[in-house]
């Protein structure tokens, strides 16, 4: 099974990697990174954008399903039934963010070891980003960029609501609260990592703002049947 992975996950992403700081990047540790993590957000382009929607798809109807569990709060069974009918008809799963996140794993896992370890095997490595970030020691600059940046992701990502902190459900205060929480672990945990990773991270995050606010748009000017 590890063969497999390094075989056909982790080698080749590490092996292109190389290609492009050879040839594309100017010698530059930084522009490789960035192009890569273009390359691959490109190529899973349809799974990250069928978890956007569908997470975007399930706030617009967010008010259908509170409505729902309002109606049908005595009978579980029945609420179950029309929450069922209302993903059936709008054509969403709500686990689908969850079955991406698995599907996806094998390559973020593949991209962190590349980033921490596989780099230092590149010949002649010039680590530097624009002759200023060396990337294989820590970059407060570019960790604080990539937790903001995670911050705009995930605010971008929320359903807009009128109501008091107070009035919402428990499960739209933990959301409102993972908004600040994800940033705050990333600064932490990013800190301790070489900044190769923060720079990819910060990448990753600038590419899915610019993916969120073009849904968020669509939505804001179609109805949720054209978005499916």
């Amino acid at each position: 099974m590890i063969s497999l992975y390094n075989n056909y996950i982790y080698q080749p992403l590490l092996n292109f990697l190389v290609y492009l700081y050879q040839n594309f990047s100017f010698s530059d540790l930084g522009i490789a990174v960035i192009l890569l993590t273009i390359v691959v957000r490109i190529i899973m382009f349809p799974l990250f954008y069928k978890g956007a929607k569908d997470q975007a798809i399930m706030n617009k109807i967010a008010p259908k399903i509170k409505e729902i569990q309002t109606k049908h709060k005595e009978d579980k069974q029945k609420q179950i039934q029309e929450m069922m009918a209302l993903y059936k008809e709008h054509k969403v799963n709500p686990m689908s963010q969850f079955a991406l996140l698995l599907v996806q794993l094998p390559i973020l896992i593949a991209l962190f070891k590349i980033f921490s370890v596989g780099i230092k095997t590149i010949p002649n490595l010039n680590p530097y980003f624009l002759g200023i970030v060396d990337l294989t020691q820590k970059s407060v600059i570019l960790v604080a960029l990539a937790a903001v940046l995670q911050y705009v992701q995930s605010k971008l990502m929320l359903p807009k609501t009128d109501k008091a902190a107070k009035n919402l459900s428990t499960a739209d205060r933990v959301n409102r609260q993972m908004v600040f929480i994800g940033p705050v672990l990333t600064f932490v945990i990013f800190m301790s990592l070489p900044s190769v990773i923060s720079l990819y991270w910060l990448t990753f995050s600038l590419i899915s703002v610019i993916q969120q606010v073009i849904i968020n748009k669509r939505i804001k000017e179609a109805p949720i049947k054209s978005l499916e």
